[in-house]
């Protein structure tokens, strides 16, 4: 037993400083693939804003309220999966006591905002606030790790279709560097 609260806290303690270090974290909810999310930890939880006019978009991933949500975050030295671990999602009614707090928080963090001294009122009409709070243990940390990659296989798209190089591109390249 004593094993076990040992774990949950470290589990709790590696969920928190990983998340609260990273910049990106990749969240896949009930439905559609994992999506890289801006986020901030605040108050023990990720915090999130989206679906708005120029905010990042939430929608297509089941984020609703009461759901759950798979949080995956990257190491910020090494760059591989450190910890995965699911969430109970809360949507924040606009305006509320916990939506002002939260809100307060991303708007500090928000980056390039075009209309920043008026992004609440704008987060408030247009957007949704969630909060996704740790349910248990890490599903996945770094002693307990499945086998085997875990890579996604690219969604088909016309930008990722490789053509044949054109014949002339390795005498260019051979010309630009004689120049040098």
């Amino acid at each position: 037993m004593t094993q076990t609260v040992d774990q949950a806290r470290s589990d709790r303690a590696l969920i928190e400083e990983a998340t609260k270090k990273s910049g990106l974290i990749w969240v896949r909810g009930a439905e559609g693939p994992s999506r890289a999310l801006w986020h901030v930890w605040h108050e023990g939880a990720v915090c999130l804003i989206g679906d708005g006019d120029g905010e990042q978009p939430l929608a297509g991933l089941g984020l609703v309220d009461g759901g759950t949500a798979t949080v995956t975050v990257r190491s910020k030295d090494k760059g591989g999966r450190l910890v995965a671990w699911e969430a109970r999602v809360v949507e924040l009614a606009p305006r509320s006591e916990p939506w002002t707090a939260t809100a307060a928080e991303l708007k500090a963090k928000r980056l390039n905002a075009p209309d920043s001294d008026r992004i609440t009122e704008r987060w408030a009409r247009e957007c949704r606030v969630l909060r996704l709070e740790p349910l248990g243990p890490a599903a996945q940390r770094p002693d307990a790790m499945p086998d085997g990659s875990l890579a996604a296989a690219p969604y088909p798209s016309p930008a990722t279709t490789r053509q044949e190089m054109p014949a002339a591109l390795p005498r260019l390249l051979r010309k630009g560097l004689k120049r040098r």
